[in-house]
């Protein structure tokens, strides 16, 4: 029997970083019709850094996040409306907001070591009959045993699915098989993982997730994502089709959605440049890139100086204002040398 994996496609939220948050409410209603049509199961939507991110500090989204949450809910029919929420950004009344607008699926974000701040969420999202996603960022930065402790923390709240995310793309597949079996050994609910491309192994590992046991994940049209973007979803359904797996997802509608839709609205190239593989390499939050190359500019300094750094001082999502501090200071040391 052919086993299911669930995919859920995070174009319309990962791949606002990208596009510095940038999709226009018709932006998203056009993109989630059509992966809704081409039977994806979970389509996430938001600013980049999830329900409320829109801000001086992670960069202001074009519309609100009432705006994209009515435009994409309008326009599903049978695919999971999807929002994520990083507990200090967002708050419990977003996503009692977001409820109002037919969402069914709520991640809550941590640092890979702080389940216990999303206790709060994960519960409120079952109060309002959503199923709840426990999302542990930025694993690469802990062994497995602190990953198992804070997936069964996330299972005690009463969250249906953890996940394993790897928010920097800094993990290699045997890290990945590794990490994934052991959450998958030590909880009931299904396991999920969430990869990036910034040293070309988002496709591999999340093979390596789905062989260690994962049930479901995430996928970005084109690759659409922070850093160098994230595991391309029409090239994962082809490769799990010929593996032998079920996604549900009609591989040639996906490849439309991609080449047609989404291809002709990014900025820039998704591509693994020395900047996006600096952040895999240091093992950097992903959503840093952009934020980075600002400061490179501003201060004058090489932006892989200023990820390696990042990386040494073992920042973490919503740390973005160190990156400031960390240029300034790196300016600082060039000039008196």
């Amino acid at each position: 029997m052919q086993k299911h994996i669930r995919i859920v496609d995070t174009t319309l939220r990962d791949g606002m970083h990208a596009v510095s948050h940038q999709f226009t409410p018709e932006d998203m209603a056009q993109i989630a019709a059509a992966l809704d049509e081409a039977g994806v199961d979970t389509i996430e939507i938001g600013h980049g850094d999830g329900l409320g991110g829109t801000s001086y500090q992670y960069g202001f989204a074009i519309a609100s996040d009432e705006e994209y949450l009515k435009a994409v809910s309008d326009v599903l029919k049978n695919a999971r409306l999807d929002v994520l929420l990083l507990p200090g950004i967002g708050t419990k009344k977003d996503l009692e907001f977001a409820a109002k607008y037919n969402t069914k699926v709520a991640r809550i974000a941590t640092h890979v070591t702080e389940a216990d701040v999303g206790e709060q969420h994960i519960k409120l999202a079952k109060e309002l009959g959503m199923e709840a996603i426990g999302f542990l960022m930025m694993s690469h930065m802990v062994p497995p045993e602190k990953i198992v402790e804070q997936a069964k923390l996330f299972e005690s709240y009463g969250a249906d699915v953890v996940y394993v995310t790897d928010s920097a793309g800094a993990m290699v597949p045997q890290e990945v098989a590794v990490k994934i079996r052991a959450v998958k050994e030590a909880v009931s609910i299904p396991v999920g993982h969430h990869a990036h491309n910034n040293l070309s192994l988002a496709l591999a590992n999340t093979l390596a997730a789905i062989e260690a046991g994962a049930d479901m994940v995430d996928g970005t049209c084109k690759g659409l994502g922070a850093g160098a973007g994230n595991t391309q979803t029409e090239v994962l359904v082809a490769v799990l089709d010929k593996l032998g797996y079920k996604t549900g997802v009609d591989l040639y509608k996906i490849m439309d959605v991609a080449d047609d839709i989404v291809a002709p609205k990014m900025k820039r190239p998704q591509v693994i440049d020395k900047n996006s593989l600096s952040i895999g390499y240091a093992g950097v939050y992903g959503s840093f890139l952009l934020h980075a190359l600002r400061a490179s500019e501003k201060f004058g300094i090489d932006a892989r100086d200023i990820l390696v750094e990042l990386g040494r001082r073992k920042t973490v999502g919503g740390q973005e204002d160190m990156i400031i501090d960390v240029a300034y200071e790196l300016s600082t040391r060039q000039n008196s040398l």
